[in-house]
This record gives C-alpha cells, sequence and structure tokens, in this order.
C-alpha cells in the first residue's frame, strides 16, 4: 500500500502528495437526551466551525478499541490497590468479566473520537514548485528506497504559523487539542487493523515517539515504512472468504457465489497486526428535507450493536458562489419548463416543482447571510468483521438502519480501496469518491450529530455497569470520593419507585467508597437490617453495627462529643425535636439555659438538663411553671426503653474516635418508628403520634447528627448512605441536617447519598439543586416521573421521555432487565445505564433485597438476575427497594 505520510511535527503532516495537514482533535459534546437548548448551542457551534473552514476539511469520526485491562487501569487510579485488597479483588473480577473468559473473545468495547484534519495553504509559488518537487520525488523515492525530499526548518516555522493562524480561526465555539504524531499514526493504523489487536488509542496518547526532528536545519523523520507494509485486496482471496458451510463467499445477502466478483463487497486488509475485512459504505442520497431531531445521523451510529467508524471529506464554497449558481439553475428551470410547457399538455412534471421549490428555499437561505456556506460533503463509512461474512451481515444492518430514516447508503463493487483511502490521514481525496458528493448549507449540515457525544460518568472510579446509549459495550466508571477534588459536590440521590434499583445501586456505590479506601457511616431504619447484613458481607473485618433501639452505648450529644459547644447545639436541637417548641419559645429558651448549664458541668449529661429544668420548676413564676411542664413532658420520653440511649447516665458513651473507626459503620434503628409525613407539618396531627413515633423521629434525627459529626472530622472521604430520606427530611431539623452535609461536605471530604421515591421528598429546592449526581429509577406515576425529569434538566413534557421512565427503565416482570437508571453526572451529561454487580459472593450475598417467597427475608438467588448485556458473560444483578 502506499503510504501518505512523509513527515510529522507536532500535529503536521507532510504528506506524500506534498500537501501540509493540521490534525485536531475534537471533544464530543452533549448527549441523546439533552434538552433542545443545549442542541441548538452544540449546532450553532458547529456551524461556526464548518463556516470557518479554511476551503477544504476532513473530519474523522474513529471508533477507538478500549482494552479490558485500560477500563480495569481507570477502576484503579487512584488507589494503592496492595493496601486495599478488597478493591483488588474487584478489580480482578471486572478483568475476567470484560476480557470475555468464559466466552469464545473478548467483548468488544470502543469509544467514539473525532479528529478534524485541515490542508494548509501552500507557501506562495516557491511553496508551490516545492510542494509539486516533493510529490515527484516522494513516488521515485519509493521505487529507487531513497529518503523522502528535505524539509527546511524555514517551511516547518511557516507552516507552524498557518496551522496557529487556523486553529485560531476554528476554535471560536469548539475547543481544538493539537493530534500527536503518534495519535496521528494510530489514526493509520486504526485504518488499516479495523477489528485486530492493533495499539491502542490509550498507549499513543502517551507515546512520545513517530515524531520528525530537526537535525542540522533539516527534517529528519524517522521510518514510517513499516506502516505501508499493508496488502489491500478488492474482495478478498476466494480461498479465505469461502464461507464452509455453504461453498459460497461471505454469508446471507452478499449476493455472491465463489467466482463472483460483485458478491465480495468487501476489502481484505492484510498487515502485521493480522487480516481485517472491511466493508466500506459512500452515503449516496439523503433526504431533502428533515428536522433538527431527524437529521442526527451520525449519532444514531453509536446505537449500533458494533463499531462504525465514518470520515467525511468537506469542501465549502461561499454564500455568493452559492446564489450565483442558484440563479443559474433557476434560468435553466425556466427553460425546461418552456419546452416541457411546448410538448406536453399535462402540466410540467412534479421533479421541477420539487426542484424549483429546494432552489428557491437555497437562494434564499444563502443570501440571508454573507457567512453563510454551501457544504459539499463525501461521507464513507466503515464496518469491519472477523470474516466475511460477519462484515456483510454489518453492513446489511447498517443500510438498513439508516434506510429508515431515508438516508441511502451503497457499497460499490470495485470502490471499496478508493472509500478505504479516504479514510486515511493526509491522503489525496480518490477523484472517484467524487460521484457521492452531497450539497446542503452550513447549518444544515452541522445538524447530523457529528459532534455529538453518548459519554456518561466519571473518567476513572468504580464500574457500576455499562452504558445502554451505546450498542456496544461501554463501561460507567463513577468517582463520587474525587469529586471534592474537582470542586464539586459528592452527594447525590436516587428517585424511582419500589423495586426500581435504587438501593442496589446506593450499596454498590457505598461498597465501592469502602473498598477503594473511604468510609461509609450508613443508617439502617429497615426491619430486616438490610444494610447491616450487607456491611458484614461485604466488608467482613472491616465493619461495626450499632444497634441503637437496644440501648447498650448511650449516645447522648453531651457525653458523645468532646467539644461542648458541638454537643449543646445537638442536644438543644434534639429536645426541641422530642417535645416539639420551637427554639425561639419561650419553653425554647428555658431549654437553651438548661443545656447550657448541663453542658459546663464537670460530667455533662442529658439527665443534667433535667436537673436544670428541675430547679427552674422550684421558682414561683411564670418560668418556673413553663419549667415545671417541660419536666413534666421531658420526664414522659427520658422513662421509655426507646429513649435510655439518650437519657441513661449508666450507659458507656459511643467512642467517636473509637467505636466508630471502622470502614464500614451502619447504626441500626430497628424498633424506632416514625410520624407520618402529614404530621410534619400539622402540628394537632403530630402531637396525636403515638409516643414511640415521636421517640424515634427525635432519636433518628440524633444519631444521623452524630453521623454527620464524625463525617466531617474524618480525614479520609466519608459517605453517608440515608435510604428512605423522607424520614429525615419530613422534620425542619432532619431537614437542616441533610442542607448542611450538601452544603458544606465538599469542603470536609464528605458526601450524602439520598434513596427516595420522590424527588420532592428530598427537601429544598436548593439541597435538590446542590445534588452533583441524580439517578432516576422506574417510576410508573406520570406525576412523579415528569418530576424526575425536570429534576434531570429535562422536559417534563416529552411523551418519549415519560414513556422510558414510566414503561422501560427496570420494566415490571422482566428481572433480567433490572437495575436501569436514567442519571446526570457533574459534567452536566445525561445517560441511561444498566447496574452491573460484581459477582463475588462478599457482594451478591447482601446487596439485594427483593424476597424469593412470602415472609422471607434474605436475598434472593443472584442467578436470577442477568445484569449485563448479552454480549457479556453472566454476572448478577437484581433489583432492590
Amino acid at each position: 500500500m502506499k503510504l501518505p505520510l512523509r513527515h510529522i511535527v507536532d500535529h503536521l503532516v507532510w504528506s506524500t502528495s506534498g500537501t501540509v495537514w493540521a490534525v485536531w482533535s475534537l471533544t464530543p459534546a452533549g448527549s441523546r437526551y439533552m434538552p433542545d437548548r443545549t442542541r441548538e448551542q452544540i449546532t450553532a457551534q458547529v456551524t461556526a466551525l464548518v463556516r470557518s473552514l479554511p476551503g477544504r476539511a476532513r473530519l474523522f469520526g474513529l471508533c477507538a478499541r478500549i482494552d479490558a485491562g485500560e477500563v480495569v487501569a481507570a477502576t484503579l487510579d487512584g488507589v494503592d490497590y496492595r493496601r486495599h485488597d478488597a478493591w483488588a479483588e474487584v478489580a480482578e473480577a471486572q478483568l475476567r468479566l470484560l476480557a470475555g473468559e468464559d466466552l469464545d473473545e473478548p467483548v468488544e468495547m470502543y469509544r467514539r473520537t473525532l479528529w478534524l484534519a485541515v490542508p494548509l495553504p501552500v507557501l506562495g509559488g516557491r511553496g508551490q514548485w516545492q510542494a509539486t518537487a516533493g510529490t515527484a520525488w516522494s513516488d521515485l523515492a519509493g521505487l529507487l528506497g531513497l529518503p523522502p525530499v528535505p524539509v527546511t526548518a524555514r517551511e516547518v516555522a511557516e507552516y507552524g504559523e498557518r496551522a496557529e493562524q487556523v486553529e485560531a480561526e476554528l476554535s471560536g465555539g469548539i475547543a481544538l487539542r493539537r493530534a500527536t504524531p503518534a495519535e496521528i499514526v494510530w489514526m493509520h493504523q486504526n485504518a488499516v487493523g479495523r477489528g485486530l489487536e492493533a495499539e491502542l488509542l490509550g498507549e499513543a496518547e502517551r507515546s512520545p515517539l513517530r515524531g520528525s526532528r530537526m537535525t542540522g536545519g533539516i527534517l529528519r523523520s524517522p521510518s514510517h515504512a513499516d506502516l505501508g507494509h499493508v496488502l489491500l485486496l478488492e474482495g478478498g482471496h476466494p480461498a479465505r472468504s469461502l464461507d464452509p458451510v455453504r461453498g459460497r463467499v461471505g454469508g446471507r445477502g452478499s449476493g455472491g457465489a465463489l467466482g463472483s466478483l460483485v458478491g465480495r463487497r468487501w476489502l481484505q486488509v492484510d498487515s502485521e497486526a493480522g487480516t481485517s475485512y472491511q466493508a466500506h459504505l459512500a452515503l449516496a442520497e439523503m433526504p431533502r428535507r428533515f428536522t433538527a431531531a431527524g437529521a442526527e445521523f451520525f449519532a444514531e451510529l453509536d446505537r449500533l450493536p458494533f463499531g462504525v467508524d465514518w470520515v467525511v471529506d468537506l469542501s465549502t464554497v461561499a454564500s455568493e458562489k452559492v446564489v450565483a449558481a442558484v440563479t443559474k439553475k433557476k434560468r435553466d428551470l425556466v427553460d425546461q419548463a418552456d419546452q416541457y410547457a411546448a410538448r406536453r399538455a399535462t402540466g410540467l412534471p412534479d421533479a421541477l416543482h420539487d426542484a424549483a421549490d429546494d432552489l428557491g428555499d437555497l437562494g434564499a437561505r444563502a443570501s440571508r447571510s454573507s457567512v453563510e456556506v454551501e457544504v459539499q460533503s463525501v461521507t464513507a463509512l466503515t464496518v469491519w468483521g472477523t470474516t466475511p461474512a460477519e462484515c456483510d451481515q454489518r453492513a446489511a444492518a447498517l443500510q438498513a438502519r439508516l434506510k429508515g430514516a431515508n438516508y441511502r447508503l451503497v457499497r460499490p463493487v470495485g470502490g471499496q480501496e478508493e472509500l478505504f483511502t479516504l479514510g486515511l490521514p493526509a491522503a489525496v481525496t480518490p477523484p472517484a469518491v467524487r460521484q457521492y458528493v452531497q450539497h446542503e448549507l452550513g447549518e444544515d449540515w452541522a445538524m447530523h450529530g457529528a459532534l455529538y457525544g453518548q459519554t456518561f460518568g466519571d473518567p476513572t472510579g468504580a464500574m457500576v455497569g455499562y452504558s445502554q446509549d451505546i450498542g456496544t459495550i461501554s463501561p460507567v466508571l463513577l468517582n463520587i470520593a474525587d469529586a471534592p477534588v474537582h470542586n464539586a459536590s459528592a452527594s447525590f440521590a436516587l428517585a424511582g419507585d419500589l423495586g426500581g434499583g435504587k438501593s442496589t445501586l446506593l450499596k454498590l456505590i457505598t461498597g465501592s467508597v469502602v473498598d477503594r479506601g473511604g468510609r461509609a457511616i450508613a443508617i439502617d431504619r429497615t426491619k430486616s437490617r438490610e444494610w447491616a447484613r450487607f456491611a458484614r458481607s461485604a466488608a467482613p473485618g472491616r465493619c461495626q453495627v450499632v444497634d441503637a433501639a437496644t440501648a447498650d452505648m448511650s449516645i447522648d450529644p453531651l457525653r458523645v462529643f468532646t467539644d461542648p459547644a458541638v454537643g449543646a447545639r445537638y442536644a438543644l436541637s434534639y429536645l426541641t425535636v422530642q417535645l416539639g417548641v420551637g427554639a425561639m419559645t419561650e419553653h425554647g429558651a428555658l431549654l437553651k439555659a438548661a443545656v447550657k448549664q448541663a453542658a459546663a458541668a464537670p460530667a455533662p449529661s442529658m439527665s443534667l438538663v433535667l436537673d436544670a429544668l428541675e430547679e427552674m420548676a422550684l421558682e414561683d413564676s411564670a418560668r418556673g411553671r413553663r419549667a415545671a411542664a417541660l419536666v413534666e413532658w421531658l420526664r414522659v420520653a427520658a422513662d421509655e426503653p426507646l429513649a435510655a440511649a439518650v437519657f441513661d447516665p449508666a450507659l458507656p458513651p459511643l467512642d467517636l474516635a473509637g467505636d466508630l473507626t471502622s470502614d464500614f459503620v451502619v447504626i441500626t434503628t430497628t424498633g424506632l418508628t416514625l410520624p407520618p409525613r402529614e404530621a410534619a407539618t400539622n402540628p394537632e396531627l403530630l402531637r396525636s403520634q403515638p409516643l414511640e413515633a415521636l421517640i424515634g423521629r427525635a432519636v433518628l434525627y440524633l444519631i444521623a447528627a452524630i453521623a454527620r459529626e464524625t463525617a466531617f472530622t474524618d480525614p479520609r472521604f466519608t459517605l453517608l448512605p440515608l435510604d428512605e430520606a423522607y424520614w429525615l427530611t419530613s422534620s425542619a431539623e432532619g431537614q437542616a441536617l441533610i442542607d448542611e452535609i450538601v452544603y458544606d461536605g465538599r469542603k470536609h471530604g464528605a458526601g450524602v447519598g439520598l434513596g427516595c421515591h420522590d424527588v420532592l421528598e428530598l427537601g429544598t429546592s436548593t439541597t435538590q439543586g446542590l445534588l452533583a449526581y441524580r439517578f432516576l429509577a422506574r417510576t410508573a406515576d406520570p406525576v412523579l416521573a415528569a418530576r424526575g425529569l425536570t429534576w434531570l434538566g429535562l422536559p417534563a413534557t416529552d411523551e418519549d421521555l415519560l414513556r422510558m421512565v414510566t414503561t422501560d427503565l427496570s420494566p415490571y416482570g422482566k428481572p433480567e432487565r433490572a437495575g436501569e437508571f436514567l442519571a446526570r453526572d457533574p459534567r452536566m451529561n445525561i445517560g441511561r445505564f444498566k447496574v452491573l454487580v460484581p459477582d463475588l459472593e462478599r457482594i451478591t450475598s447482601g446487596i439485594y433485597t427483593t424476597p424469593t417467597g412470602p415472609h422471607t427475608e434474605t436475598a434472593p438467588d443472584p442467578s436470577r438476575y442477568e445484569m449485563v448485556a448479552p454480549a457479556l458473560p453472566a454476572a448478577t444483578g437484581g433489583p432492590s427497594r
């Protein structure tokens, strides 16, 4: 194969044709679920980019293969796996899964990469002569084995200045990153070795090789000859392409027998990496008119279950030339209309009417703006396979997928090599491909979604699942603990119906934080003690369970907190919640005075608060009578066994520096009941609640406060998972506590994970808005689903999104679909993904809450649930509460 590369300096490429190209990397933007405003903004940026092109350019959309080792390395990034062997165990299990050890071949994983290549203008007459001489010498040098024509330092500097000028003109709305020599070579190797174990882009991004160097004022290039050691066979070799079962070339739909060249419409690419079978298709026809949502055919390619590379060869024409061409074509149409009118009595054909309408629209829009351009584009798409039959099937699937949107693709016989050449960096555009030119205005071409992304999640972190927005397997990583380092909140929330998977995902994230060296303090208020069971199984030897309801240790804030001011603050809040009095009332003032007196004692405790109130009650005054009332009310609660953990001075106090130093702490509150949510806003209803409910409400607030204070003082990242968050947000004190964690958690390296059924249960709109990560599970009620979509930043009136959330996320009765979420990350990327639980007994044995039968509190058999895509080996997973 003739190699188009001659020299590579930084992001500049000297081709064998004499043209110098500048290559940049582009970052995909947006997502499948972005709102119309974001879509319009990206489209405007792409339109500005196209209008700024200096006449010609080439845009590449390449699938960079992801190796299982790359994914696992990203999950280990920033973690000392030698110290945290539990996370090393998780990483090993994920490596086995992604490497496909139980399959015949590894899982196909890709990420979309975008590259813009622009040919730079030649340097006047001298530059034109040098380019011509360089082309001629390159052809001769290839035959004689001579080195390429030298490039001087002056020429390198001049083209560098031109590239900087072009970059300044293009970077108005789209961020450009200069490609490295190794990345440019990777583009070539990717085209040659599609589907093979070739060099990974991640390796090329870190490689300092492949660049030319200036020696003695002359550019010296390392040998690129090995890149040209490629054999291209149009239609492949018949003997190697034979289907042994049918005795035919290719598979079903190939349409050709062994001796038929017409049926072998693929390119066999033999290189050192192996044999790649590739099918190249050209865009031959597209809809005359389309809407913004229906024009995004580039984004549609990422939803196919196999990789698709594409390249667009662009030429732009100024608007004044477009208007002149339209005027000429209008005159031609008038002449044709006159001829038809003279010869036919049935009137003009519909095609002439359509052509006239199109020309009128094109002329009006082109003349509307002087900066508008016409884009003349040739679009080539490439699929590949391990066999010609697989290549055929994928090409047919691609054609059928775009045909449904009125885009016609052709797979030319005898034209495969030309389309392949178009995808090589710095290659000359083959003349034969010009027959596939499509003509559009710049703003129309920008609507095709070439720069749209499908990204969600973090670049490193725990692998919690895989994307459902991409047809191939694309792991989803979340690094909750790393968010504060990047000045983002580590707090998040999950909303959805019972059984939608919220608890499973919350436990999975919590377990990953603990295994990666962080800390978790969970409050478990379930009767089955599900969080205690999960902690014991997921972190054996590293967990501690504190049962607050059995009163085996004191959680008296005046005894637990070493700082008297902190203890007094939480003691007063606890008492106001327990007694239902306002902090700014006369009763509240008495409580504050009593707490202040008790906190100042040598051995402070809540029992001393009672003593202080009793002293005040001895006064013969209105103040004394109010104090006496407080004593009577407080005695009612203090004498109850459920409140003994607060008022019994004989119990040993909880040691925050000792008892709560385990990696995974669970404080269970089984036996504590709560008032209904309606009572939070109805004082009369709240006063009529059973005593155990009022005690439970106050004790739960105190436990949450202890967890918050511990999290804020621990140097490690600490997560506070609070499932069923309504029990805290139903009270003003509990809401204030959650607000404090959400507002200040970033500064202290802490975050809260909230589970709810309705986003309104998260409390104030400010708290809802400050949550960096947001997860929405199945929500069958349309009203709740609409609120969830608004919370994610999506239109609540979108019928397709409402249908997805109400019926298509973890559909009822389909356990293999359990654990599907629509979510948003701190980068405002929105994506749909499916939870993937590591296939480790210590995790799967305690993470699920679905019972196996009546009155069963143990987790179900994990094998009942398929939490992976069909392309992956079986792993466990299931719905949660």
